[in-house]
């Protein structure tokens, strides 16, 4: 099944890759065809340089290293390349697009010399949905390419797709690791990346355009996830009016039978991969997994926005996932999986910390070196096992929770959208909007409590970082003309045809309370189940079991069934409004949040403020 550039009947791909191989220069080119004997040919490739290592104790399971200056997304360098900059923002980076060219072409120019490029056509969502969207990678990565063929549909049968219709829109994306082979050199058996002032992620919202330069990370260079998914993606969202999201999509069943789909918003840990694969703890009660990172949604005819699911699998943090945490993320990835920057075992397994039980004897961390496992399986920070950002990269179809739907062309319906944050005060573990624009609200003010643990600048501890709507790093234009999409959203539909919004905290805490585990007022992970039973039923429009307040509508207890009886007593107290809280709460959002965003800011967020004040002030 082998393919040639001759094998692209689509003028303008063809053009476009022809036009990369002059500015690239590779020794040679290959157009993936997404078969199984391609991959493991691939795989074995790396196997030989010494770039990956074969996994004894799973199945078609390897392992990749990369060094330490490779292995997570580098914020600072990447750019929102928009023509005009107020375009891209206050919560982006820019530089001038012709002058961003300029000196990437530079660094383009023979790139790949002792390299293989890779034509890569993938599509992100079900092929044939009339949500998804396609793209071509080109990179010299086979890291690269055999976690695209993981997390997207790519290949041959979506190069059919683009012959069979030669104006068939496409995302051109661009990759390099910024290493170009000499004679008689090797890259050592860690994978490449050039220094942090050469590195460059860009997006060129106008064009449709990503250029990756330098890294070989996953964030960095998988371009069909958060450089399409998300920062192109919202920009075509936005002028064709539909909603591409950082959010979970999952699917919810109770006792009868009946089924609500939700999605939700929650910055870096805060449990979204967890709560979309949740084991539920109240009996009768079932959650399946559609995705567990992005979301794209579109309006149906009947009005309801339908989500489908852009990728083909989970991009996962391996540190902190157990069965304890998360066990169908464990199953999932016990086969057919890419990890990156964990440590070995042995026996040829592999290690992390959180994973749930001890290391044994030796193991090789995740730089390479030969160490004794430590004792209380924990290790001062920076000298980790597993890098603290280790991933593994897995099928969704493998998940043992993965709906029959997650594959669906048409989505599934959304009933609720959740946002959430890290809050150990202030806010309560669920409350639901009073409108969409209230949501919007919610949405926009999302943020998590700096900590000691997280900042090593005392004086943030107590802060919030915002990060709205989950979006802040992925956001392709003005973060304040994306909240006015969100408002030009609600006006296309009616209010008992949108989602419904919900707003929840697991993480309140009492540090003074010895009984409580952590010192959190809520167990959390599968009980968490009880706060989705009662958005259940909200979506349902059952009003027995809820209470209007200053800040939405809560519910009047949940259920606490084989609930600790420390959580019992604790729940009033993270059912309630702390009215003082949250005037401190919304001055901080209109002193210091919403400024930033100028003009741009929509009045309508502004009028809902005023809004909740009034209700507080009346409390």
């Amino acid at each position: 099944m082998s393919l040639t550039l001759n094998d692209i009947k689509h003028p303008k791909i063809s053009t476009w890759v022809n036009e990369m191989i002059a500015m690239c220069e590779p020794d040679n080119v290959v157009v993936v065809d997404g078969s199984k004997e391609e991959y493991d040919a691939l795989m074995q490739k790396c196997v030989k340089a010494g770039l990956a290592t074969k996994l004894a104790k799973k199945e078609n399971c390897y392992l990749f290293r990369s060094l330490p200056s490779d292995v997570a997304r580098v914020e600072s360098r990447t750019f929102i390349s928009s023509v005009k900059e107020e375009d891209a923002g206050p919560t982006n980076h820019w530089i001038d697009p012709s002058e961003l060219k300029q000196t990437m072409r530079k660094l383009y120019k023979g790139c790949m010399h002792g390299r293989t490029m890779y034509v890569i056509p993938f599509c992100m969502g079900p092929l044939g949905s009339p949500i998804s969207k396609n793209g071509i990678e080109v990179t010299d990565s086979e890291y690269v390419v055999l976690n695209m063929d993981i997390m997207t549909r790519a290949g041959k049968k979506v190069l059919d797709i683009f012959n069979a219709d030669v104006n068939a829109d496409f995302v051109p994306c661009l990759h390099s690791v910024g290493k170009p082979l000499r004679e008689c050199e090797s890259d050592n058996g860690i994978w490449p990346c050039a220094d942090v002032e050469y590195k460059y992620i860009t997006q060129f919202p106008e064009e449709r355009l990503i250029w990756s330069y330098g890294s070989g990370y996953g964030g960095n260079a998988l371009l069909g996830k958060k450089c399409f998914a998300l920062r192109i993606a919202t920009v075509l969202a936005r002028d064709e009016g539909w909603l591409a999201e950082h959010m979970l999509i999952l699917k919810l069943t109770n006792p009868k039978g009946e089924v609500k789909y939700v999605t939700g918003a929650f910055p870096s840990a805060c449990g979204k991969t967890n709560l979309a694969m949740l084991i539920p703890t109240i009996p009768g009660w079932k959650v399946e997994t559609i995705g567990d990172d992005i979301a794209w949604m579109k309006f149906g005819k009947d009005g309801r926005l339908y989500a489908i699911n852009p990728e083909a699998g989970f991009f996962g943090v391996a540190p902190g996932t157990s069965a304890e945490s998360n066990k169908n993320a464990l199953i999932s990835a016990e086969k057919n999986t890419i990890y990156t920057n964990c440590a070995l075992t042995e026996d040829g397994d592999i290690w992390w910390e959180g994973i749930g039980y001890p290391a044994k004897g030796k193991l090789v961390d995740w730089k390479g070196k030969t160490r004794d496992a430590l004792p209380k399986d924990k290790a001062p920070k920076g000298e980790e096992m597993a890098h603290p950002n280790a991933r593994f990269t897995a099928p969704a179809k493998q998940c043992p929770c993965i709906a029959k739907e997650w594959e669906d062309p048409a989505g599934v319906p959304i009933d609720a959208i959740l946002f959430g944050g890290r809050r150990p005060s202030t806010i309560p573990l669920v409350h639901q909007s009073l409108s969409w624009n209230h949501g919007v609200f919610l949405g926009s003010i999302v943020g998590s409590e700096i900590t000691a643990a997280s900042t090593i600048d005392a004086s943030q501890v107590g802060k919030i970082r915002r990060d709205p709507f989950a979006i802040l790093p992925f956001c392709g234009y003005n973060m304040g003309d994306y909240f006015k999409h969100w408002i030009e959203i609600g006006k296309k539909s009616t209010e008992d045809k949108l989602p419904k919004i919900f707003y929840v905290n697991w993480f309140r805490k009492d540090a003074n309370n010895e009984k409580l585990p952590g010192g959190f007022m809520w167990p959390g992970y599968g009980d968490n189940s009880r706060v989705l039973a009662w958005i259940f039923d909200r979506c349902n429009g059952d009003n027995s079991n809820v209470v209007e307040t200053a800040i939405g509508y809560m519910p009047k207890t949940l259920n606490t069934d084989g609930l600790a009886d420390y959580y019992k007593e604790t729940l009033p107290e993270i059912l309630k409004v702390d009215v003082e809280g949250w005037k401190k709460e919304l001055a901080d959002v209109k002193e210091n949040h919403y400024p930033k965003f100028g003009k741009h800011l929509p009045k309508e967020l502004s009028d809902i403020i005023d809004m909740i004040q009034d209700r507080l002030n009346k409390a």
